[in-house]
């Protein structure tokens, strides 16, 4: 999922890369509006009260909903130079590295969450900011990994997409349909797995709180290892059969 650049990724890779992220996205924005009453997987709402704030000229609201706007765009902004500076070096590394950093920020909010949370309002707006950088880190990679393709929080945009492929799909001039059919596919991957990961966040949460968390990062954790599974096969395989190796190598 994190090893193949744009231009050589199967449908299969963006599928699970988009399931995957969708599903997470669907947790957090599902959790962050229970226990905060606020969106934290996308920012067009806060955009509204920005203007809305804006015009009644309340200078707080506005500072607030002003620094959740730059905590998702500043989460997009680190993603995307990371990814530029490590991908000379390794195309996973540059793609696992917000991921890491992302699963350190989601933890952070569990464990805060679960031990030191007392529901003031400095503490909502702190925690309501985090998200949104995870969400931001999130969103820049998988649109950078797969160009544009693939943003597992921008729903508003993903029905934009998906009407106007729609259209593409079943119009007569269409010369190339399985491009088309392979996009949307993607597109209503995203869209599936964005309302199951918001099912289930809202469902644990009531269970658990801010426990349901803790699970989001196995989630982010398997995307990571998903591509390490062939290079351990290798060296496993290496370990137990090295003689075939060198006769294979002799041949």
């Amino acid at each position: 999922m994190l090893r193949q650049p744009q231009k050589k990724r199967s449908l299969k890779q963006n599928l699970m890369l988009a399931s995957s992220t969708a599903f997470v996205a669907g947790i957090i924005d599902v959790v962050g509006l229970l226990a905060f009453l606020a969106f934290t997987s996308n920012v067009t709402g806060h955009v509204a009260n920005l203007a809305k704030n804006i015009l009644q000229q309340d200078i707080r609201d506005i500072l607030i909903f002003g620094f959740w706007l730059l905590m998702f765009m500043l989460g997009s902004f680190v993603s995307s130079f990371v990814v530029r500076s490590l991908k000379h070096i390794s195309t996973y590394r540059a793609h696992s590295v917000p991921i890491i950093i992302e699963i350190i920020v989601l933890l952070f909010v569990a464990l805060y969450g679960n031990n030191f949370y007392n529901e003031t309002q400095n503490e909502r707006r702190i925690v309501i900011a985090a998200l949104l950088f995870a969400m931001g880190l999130q969103n820049g990679l998988v649109s950078n990994i797969s160009g544009g393709l693939i943003k597992s929080t921008h729903l508003t945009g993903l029905f934009t997409d998906l009407g106007g492929e729609l259209a593409d799909w079943i119009h007569p001039r269409t010369e190339d349909t399985q491009i088309v059919k392979n996009k949307i596919y993607v597109r209503v991957t995203i869209l599936t797995f964005f309302i199951f990961g918001g099912l289930v966040g809202g469902y644990f949460f009531n269970l658990y709180e801010f426990k349901v968390l803790y699970f989001v990062p196995v989630i982010l954790l398997t995307i990571l290892y998903y591509d390490m599974l062939p290079v351990l096969y290798h060296k496993i395989y290496q370990l137990f059969y090295p003689t075939k190796r060198k006769l294979s190598k002799t041949e």
